[in-house]
């Protein structure tokens, strides 16, 4: 797990290496146990180690192959690569190391792109090829490596972070404002823009090739892999799917265990997490596990069940784990927010400043860390949101609903007043048709397993996506690395084919009832949409209690909606009513505060909303202030 860098100059100017070094050093948190550089002619590439596989100076990147012909620089881990060196020797190859770096350089030389296919892991990589003068780039199948790029001033510049790329000269920060009517509509990007006009995010399970002195419109980006949620044409019974879902759950973590430094485990007091440590701690004693909880002392409602410290203590006693734990404050979140909006370097999905702490607590500890990201966007976690779908008419019936569910911020009729001063700018962007392009094409919708499987796709594509670049922004500030078991490929291609009546309840019988009847109707309607992941609670009580797998889903979410109209109301009101804040050189100030007050006033739950101003705010800070300048002050 690192941080990669570089650039090429497509018009033929010499890379300089104090740029290289300078970009590569932006980025220094990511990679704290060493640095390299590469630079012949017009390319630069750089590296920051974090090390975790074969800690000798045998794995410093960039590396090249013995003939020079090849250099990579690599952010990740390929968990097959005992297997893959196996195959690779047979075929020749001497290796140096015992590093997986090693063995994706001589991957792809023995099956150039083709090589992407056969890794089990996450990644992001730059192959520079001397001899053809091509810069192959590639990424993971399911974006749990982020990497960013942009073509500006005849200049190709690629990074893990987007803060290294701004540290080029030649890069400017223009602001790009459909950017930010994505976000404020979706609290989140669907395509691959982020909130700077020409800086992108490389498209998840994709690579691309650039030849040496060639511009952007040869920059030709190829899918190697989507996922494919589909009803099997010839399915097994239940008791077999449990089966195989158990016997390639466990594979996944031990396959994830994997590492030369120690290996610790999220404990959220959920299944997910609990099945990962119950499975762990077989193959490593006293494991270390970490918690966040949270002070309930002002919180209300519902959220008077967001601490699940109890139940995590609970499997770390059955689980005999080295525990540690940490509890989370109102002000907290004003305190940390500065730092983690330089890290997360934009807004992206949910409330990510309780995650920050938990990542902060585990790289006390450990280098590694298990996380159960992944679980409930493949296995139908959230019923309450598919459930909406599957009554549809068609897919026209079915884009109307689930994008009105998906406007997580900002209603639909108020969108137009909340960016008053820029909807000159940005009127003639149509959401809907950014949420539609997700999907591929739909073909015939006929059945609730269908829509349920749209749904799941969506998910995985966008929602998974969004918390996925998080994970690795924010444990990497620690120097941190996460790995996902859920995200293995076997158990992945295996769960895609599961069939949905197995992940949720009856669908024929939800599709009856109508929501939004009052009265019993509507108590009828929450109580069936009430499930979620049944095939993974019956797979998972052979690991964790049944109080456990029978829990209803508990997110991992602070109690804000409490605090920001309690103990933060003071915080939240400070920047709201600052008419100089920078928010509202984009949005209305007589919108923003209305919405505000009705959160602050009990008349609607605007936790999201707020959140998402007070981060845009700091975002804005930073970036009017110089990112790299900030970063290192």
């Amino acid at each position: 797990m690192c941080g990669i860098a570089g650039f090429v100059n497509l018009d033929g100017r010499p890379a300089s290496p104090v740029l290289l070094k300078k970009i590569t050093d932006v980025i220094a948190h990511r990679g704290p146990d060493g640095e390299g550089q590469y630079v012949e002619s017009n390319v630069g590439l750089g590296h920051r180690r974090l090390a975790i596989i074969d800690l000798s100076p045998a794995g410093n990147q960039p590396m090249s192959t013995p003939d020079g012909r090849y250099i990579v620089t690599y952010n990740g881990e390929i968990y097959n690569f005992v297997q893959l060196r196996a195959d690779l020797q047979s075929k020749g190859y001497r290796f140096r190391s015992r590093t997986d770096t090693e063995v994706l350089l001589y991957a792809y030389d023995a099956w150039r792109e083709r090589c992407v296919e056969r890794f089990n892991g996450m990644f992001a990589f730059v192959i520079w090829d001397k001899k053809n003068g091509e810069l192959f780039v590639a990424r993971d199948r399911y974006g749990i490596k982020p990497l960013y790029y942009t073509f500006q001033s005849n200049t190709f510049v690629f990074a893990s972070e987007q803060k290294a790329i701004l540290a080029h000269p030649d890069i400017k920060k223009d602001f790009d404002l459909e950017g930010l009517l994505e976000y404020f509509t979706f609290q989140n990007f669907f395509t691959d823009k982020t909130l700077l006009k020409r800086i992108k995010l490389f498209p998840a399970g994709c690579h691309a090739t650039l030849k040496q002195y060639e511009g952007a419109e040869n920059l030709t980006f190829r899918q190697y892999w989507d996922f494919a949620f589909e009803e099997p044409e010839e399915d097994a019974s239940e008791p077999e799917y449990i089966e195989e879902l158990d016997r390639l759950f466990v594979q996944a973590v031990n396959r994830q265990l994997v590492s030369d430094v120690d290996v610790g485990s999220y404990l959220s007091g959920g299944m997910d997490s609990g099945s990962i440590t119950a499975i762990a701690a077989k193959q490593l004693p006293f494991i270390k596990t970490f918690t966040c909880g949270f002070d309930l002392h002002s919180a209300s409602g519902i959220e008077l069940s967001f601490d699940e410290r109890e139940k995590a203590e609970y499997m770390s006693y059955l689980f005999k784990t080295e525990h540690y734990e940490m509890v989370l404050k109102a002000g907290d979140m004003e305190r940390v927010l500065p730092k983690l909006a330089w890290h997360l370097e934009e807004p992206r999905v949910g409330q990510s400043y309780p995650n920050y702490y938990a990542a902060q607590l585990a790289g006390k500890f450990v280098r590694v860390v298990l996380s159960g990201a992944g679980g409930d966007e493949l296995l139908a976690g959230y019923p309450w949101r598919y459930y909406r779908a599957v009554g549809c008419k068609d897919f026209d019936d079915y884009i109307d609903k689930y994008y009105s569910f998906w406007q997580r911020l900002i209603p639909g009729e108020l969108v137009g007043d909340i960016f008053k001063p820029i909807w000159g700018g940005i009127k003639h962007v149509s959401t809907k048709d950014i949420f539609r392009r997700v999907f591929k094409e739909p073909g015939k919708l006929t059945s609730p397993e269908e829509y349920v499987n749209h749904s799941l796709y969506f998910e995985a594509k966008t929602f998974l996506h969004g918390l996925l670049v998080i994970e690795d922004k924010i444990s990497m500030a620690h120097g941190l690395e996460t790995r996902v078991p859920f995200l293995d490929n076997d158990l992945v291609d295996f769960i895609l084919r599961i069939p949905a009546r197995f992940k949720l309840n009856k669908l024929s019988e939800v599709v009856r009832i109508d929501e939004n009847e009052p009265g019993r109707k509507a108590e009828k309607y929450f109580r069936k949409t009430n499930d979620g992941k049944l095939i993974m609670r019956k797979a998972m009580r052979r690991h964790v209690p049944d109080d456990i797998t029978g829990a209803i889903k508990q997110g991992f979410s602070a109690p804000d909606a409490s605090w920001f109209k309690g103990d933060s109301i003071d915080y939240v009101r400070r920047v709201v009513n600052d008419d100089r804040a920078m928010i509202y050189d984009y949005m209305d100030k007589r919108t923003v505060k209305a919405m505000v007050s009705d959160h602050i006033e009990g008349r609607q739950n605007r936790r999201l909303f707020i959140w998402s101003l007070l981060n845009f705010e700091e975002y804005l800070h930073l970036l009017h202030n110089n990112y790299e300048e900030h970063l290192n002050s």
